[in-house]
């Protein structure tokens, strides 16, 4: 039976830890599909690369990610980087902003592990979900109640998919990464 190429999702991967991420699968011979608010220039030049322009947290454009997998070979990994950060004090900002901004972080991490996992299911494929946490959903930190709210319900999340769906052989694991 013929074995076909693994391929990669990675959200927010224009730049940064991201696009580290990858440049390092990029390596182990593996294809990438980069999702990404903004286009990864740096992935042009890149043979088994290719970058779908869109929120991360928006069905339709995950949709688009896979199809484009697809193309590469089989998807085995996705990792979900794709996040906001931005400080908001809730007696000043109110309840609705800190949400929303709770919302931005999360509902990528949702959404990637909902189209991942779909096609995991659907290709019979044990693969791997990584969701890119932070230390701060541990040790908060003063003025990011935001972020720490989100990365914290993040990590609760990878925890019950590793639960529903590691019994299919899907692995889910969260790194939590310092400041950067």
């Amino acid at each position: 039976m013929e074995q076909r190429r693994a391929v990669h999702v990675v959200t927010g991967a224009s730049g940064g830890v991201g696009r580290s991420i990858a440049e390092a699968l990029l390596r182990t011979g593996a294809g990438v599909v980069v999702v990404d608010i903004r286009s990864a220039g740096w992935l042009d030049e890149v043979a088994d690369g290719a970058v779908v322009v869109g929120d991360a947290g928006d069905a339709a454009v995950l949709s688009a990610a896979i199809e484009r997998a697809r193309e590469f070979g089989e998807l085995t990994g996705w990792v979900n980087n794709a996040a906001v950060f931005r400080d908001a004090w809730l007696h000043e900002a109110g309840s609705e902003v800190v949400l929303d901004i709770v919302d931005a972080i999360l509902r990528p991490t949702v959404a990637g592990a909902a189209a991942a996992i779909g096609e995991f299911v659907r290709t019979g494929v044990a693969g791997s979900v990584v969701n890119v946490s932070s230390h701060q959903a541990q040790r908060a930190v003063r003025g990011a109640l935001s972020y720490s709210v989100g990365k914290a319900a993040l990590e609760g999340l990878t925890r019950a998919l590793a639960v529903d769906y590691g019994p299919r052989g899907i692995r889910t694991n969260a790194v939590a990464l310092g400041s950067t």
